[in-house]
């Protein structure tokens, strides 16, 4: 593996293929935007979405999807959770069987509710499908700053490849056989986060901050044990570490989102001054949906969702969320 495939110029991206670049390969980044190509490529930068960031040298942009993947041992997808099928689909007629796309997308599809690696599996049925979750804000990635990532598989050993190829001094990638639970963990933590930063504007407290954490730990383990997850592998770094950057961190558009709706803005009027996607706006949806069809209880996703996507009450929802008798602290776990 040699040379690898950066699919979407958004911050993450643009920071992956840094990480890339800086472990030896060679890489070529996919974006949909003209001016994004152009400014990598002339101007070793993504002024449009890592202002202020010089990206490593050699890294190539193109326009051109198809070109991109064909030449490519691995594929890392890098795009919105709610354009990654469309994305995957484009790429199946150049995608040489058995090569490992990596989803880098966390979220859920919403009407579906398919988590990532079963969206690139049904667009890419030759694929091998791996994903990458963990704490890692794209500034810090893009900046060489030490991050520890999950890199996971059922097919381990191409997970352990992959790991390798990616690993250096200050990008550490650990891997599992169990994407489905890193999956979950990634998708989650944004829906989680947008509950904390309702905290933190309301003046909730530090103490419903961390019962809110750990409540969403709960809530998410035992989605990822009704996917066939394993809930013990939520407390690497693509459960407890990402929960706890993205919860905690003053770089999270989730936490930052969830601050601005605490404070009275509308959902409609922060998203309209926001570049990049906020991922678990969607999420709140179609987790919730998915929860519900798995007759799992998630009551933080569902009043997430109920603020973010039908206007209720934050006062209600959030008044609501811890009222009732507390009963068996792990329930549906042991």
């Amino acid at each position: 593996m040699t040379t690898a495939a950066i699919i979407g110029g958004g911050s993450f991206g643009t920071a992956m293929a840094c990480v890339a670049r800086r472990a030896g390969l060679a890489v070529t980044l996919w974006a949909r935007e003209p001016e994004v190509v152009e400014a990598i490529n002339t101007g070793h930068g993504n002024p449009f979405f890592l202002e202020g960031i010089a990206i490593e040298a050699g890294i190539k942009a193109s326009s051109d999807l198809g070109m991109t993947v064909r030449a490519a041992d691995f594929v890392l997808m890098a795009v919105p959770s709610q354009f990654l099928r469309g994305v995957a689909q484009q790429m199946r007629p150049a995608l040489r069987p058995r090569t490992p796309v990596v989803s880098c997308s966390k979220g859920i599809e919403r009407r579906s509710c398919a988590l990532m690696p079963e969206v690139i599996a049904e667009a890419l049925p030759d694929a091998v499908v791996a994903v990458l979750a963990g704490p890692s804000f794209a500034k810090e990635v893009a900046l060489g700053l030490t991050t520890g990532v999950t890199l996971a598989s059922t097919d381990l050993a191409v997970a352990e490849r992959l790991a390798r190829r990616l690993s250096s001094a200050r990008f550490h990638v650990y891997t599992s056989n169990d994407p489905m639970s890193a999956t979950i963990g990634g998708a989650y933590k944004n829906v989680l986060a947008i509950a904390c930063g309702i905290a933190i504007a309301r003046n909730m407290g530090e103490n419903m901050r961390g019962m809110l954490i750990a409540r969403g730990l709960h809530e998410m383990a035992r989605l990822a044990h009704a996917k066939g997850g394993r809930p013990v592998n939520l407390l690497g770094l693509a459960g407890s570490g990402d929960v706890t950057l993205t919860c905690m961190g003053t770089q999270s558009r989730n936490t930052t989102f969830g601050i601005a709706l605490g404070e009275g803005r509308s959902v409609a009027a922060i998203l309209a001054e926001r570049k990049v996607v906020t991922e678990g706006v969607h999420t709140s949806a179609a987790i919730s949906e998915l929860a519900r069809r798995l007759a799992v209880p998630a009551p933080i996703a569902a009043a997430v969702n109920r603020i973010v996507n039908e206007g209720a009450s934050i006062e209600e929802m959030m008044g609501g969320l811890f009222a009732g008798p507390a009963g068996h602290e792990l329930a549906g776990l042991s």
